[in-house]
């Protein structure tokens, strides 16, 4: 999947900013810089990694910018998905001192938050070398950020989950068990056959933590299922009973992957991997906006 930063993109990162820009300027002005700024002093301002790692958003900067003042200059100097080592130049940043300090800290919140999902993604992504399995985020992701916060996944070499509860079915314990509470026939098959009746198309995933729950949706053939906190161990015995049943189905693995378990999970044969941290917890690359270099 392309780590392409396309409209969808542009549309999401700039109803955020001026969001963010509203929660610093609140229909004022930034009275630090006022008060101290001459009006018309000009300068110039290096975005600097401070640290290795992927970098995601560069093209927001622009857009930030574009909000505060349109007469600043941009010149980006490594692209997003680029692994940068730290003291590497990302961009420089020349206009009117006064702009250049409102859009600083709009600047950095995006820059730092979406290069730490990437950079954290990366780290998966290397631990899975060698195997099948693909990285893929959930939808645990800050209110408004999905988009942006998905793209960084993209960034970062890993591959994105369905956007929303719109693009896909996935069935999951809770739905199994409002399922179960008024369907006499209450199995993992008969609700995936239901899905596919009231949505013929859409792709169907279905979540078990049991084999025999795993045996039960293979009769329908999902298009995936998701193995829910599964030992390696487990996931392996899951990933023959898939090969003889139904070798079709893609198996996707869920719950306790870390850095430490990750490699023996991809391993056991599962297709995918989701983690829902990529996006939750990941943290800032520290990116720091360095004046007149």
């Amino acid at each position: 999947m392309e780590s392409t930063f396309a409209e969808q993109e542009r549309n999401a990162a700039e109803g955020l900013i001026a969001s963010a820009l509203s929660e610093d300027l609140l229909g004022a002005c930034d009275l630090t810089s006022v008060a101290l700024v001459p009006d018309g002093q000009m300068g110039v301002v290096q975005l600097v990694a401070r640290q290795q790692g992927v970098i995601s958003g560069l093209p927001i900067v622009q857009l930030v910018m574009s909000q505060v003042d349109r007469s600043v200059e941009i010149d980006l100097l490594c692209r997003d998905g680029e692994i940068v080592s730290a003291g590497r130049v990302l961009a420089n940043l020349q206009g009117p001192v006064r702009s250049l300090l409102t859009g600083e800290r709009t600047v950095l919140n995006f820059l730092t938050a979406l290069s730490g999902v990437a950079s954290l993604t990366r780290q998966f992504v290397d631990q899975v070398a060698g195997t099948h399995a693909q990285v893929l985020d959930t939808r645990k992701t800050w209110p408004g950020w999905r988009i942006l916060q998905k793209y960084a996944v993209r960034c970062g070499g890993g591959t994105n989950h369905r956007m929303g509860l719109y693009d896909g079915i996935l069935i999951k314990d809770n739905h199994l068990a409002a399922w179960r509470s008024q369907s006499p026939d209450g199995s993992v098959a008969a609700a995936i056959r239901e899905c596919r009746k009231r949505w013929p198309g859409k792709p169907v995933e279905v979540e078990v933590d049991t084999l025999g729950q795993l045996s039960d949706a293979l009769q329908e053939k999902p298009e995936i299922v998701l193995l829910d906190n599964m030992k390696p161990a487990m996931l392996r015995q899951a990933v023959e009973i898939r090969d003889k049943a139904a070798p079709q189905v893609r198996l996707e693995a869920s719950g306790g992957v870390n850095l430490t378990t990750i490699r023996d999970i991809a391993l056991s044969g599962v297709d995918r991997i989701s983690i829902g941290a990529l996006t939750h917890s990941a943290p800032a690359l520290d990116i720091a906006y360095d004046w007149g270099r």
